[in-house]
């Protein structure tokens, strides 16, 4: 069954993988300045960037690092990923690498920073991703997950597990951010810092990046039109003549280590 779904992942992104290379909110974002900050890279760092997308987090980091590999499961977004980052030109220092997130294909203690930005809610397994990270993480080794944080109000909560599936398939599970705490520290993990920072979509852009046809994004216009106030005010949705605009959401930032020590 899992492998069924992540057959099912290959070929979604493989199908809009070139909608999240050209979209600009991937390129850049306060996430990844905070990210930044944390992790402080070096020229010494060795970068894995786990379920890179298309490329724009490996890209950010690699002026700053020894070397950046970006990993992905779907082949189709890699290629697209490496387009990207050879078109924007100035970096050398990045390969590509065909791998599932709950099964890297690298040794034991290979990287000193491990990023995964908006990538975990579509990992059927997150605690085993997150095991995964400690182990190819050097003693030492800084971590950055950065993805959507599921609210803790049970209505709102399920509101965007619902509307996130209608908008793609792929979509497993999004995470509070106590759950994300647990999960990183039942790893081995030490978190050290968690941050919350509010991302605003173009909802049309948003919706048809996934791949949703006319008659998706009317259901889907209409599921957000008509959800409670309590969902209305969480995710500050604006609409216009019955149709939704925008919506802001919350994106989770974890800050954290593998331990020097066992």
């Amino acid at each position: 069954m899992k492998n069924d779904f992540k057959n099912k992942v290959r070929e979604q992104f493989g199908r809009t993988a070139d909608g999240y290379v050209k979209d600009r909110g991937f390129a850049q974002g306060d996430d990844l300045a905070e990210a930044d900050r944390l992790l402080k890279p070096t020229p010494d760092d060795i970068l894995l960037d786990v379920a890179c997308g298309g490329g724009h987090t490996a890209l950010y980091f690699a002026p700053k690092v020894r070397s950046v590999v970006a990993s992905d499961l779907t082949m189709q977004m890699l290629k697209k990923a490496q387009e990207y980052i050879s078109e924007e030109g100035g970096v050398e220092n990045v390969t590509f690498r065909e791998a599932d997130a709950e099964d890297l294909p690298f040794p034991a203690g290979a990287f000193t920073l491990l990023t995964c930005r908006i990538a975990p809610h579509h990992f059927p397994d997150v605690p085993r991703a997150v095991r995964e990270f400690f182990r190819v993480l050097r003693r030492g080794g800084r971590m950055v997950i950065i993805d959507t944080l599921l609210p803790d109000d049970p209505e709102i909560a399920d509101f965007y597990q619902t509307m996130e599936k209608m908008r793609d398939p792929t979509h497993v599970q999004a995470y509070t951010r106590s759950q994300w705490v647990q999960m990183l520290e039942e790893a081995g993990f030490t978190v050290h810092e968690t941050l919350t920072i509010p991302k605003t979509h173009d909802f049309p852009v948003w919706a048809k990046r996934a791949g949703l046809g006319r008659t998706g994004v009317q259901q889907l216009n209409k599921f957000f039109i008509e959800a409670p106030a309590s969902v209305h005010n969480y995710f500050q949705i604006e609409t216009f003549a019955g149709e939704v605009e925008s919506y802001t959401d919350q994106k989770i930032l974890l800050y954290a280590t593998r331990p020097d020590k066992k």
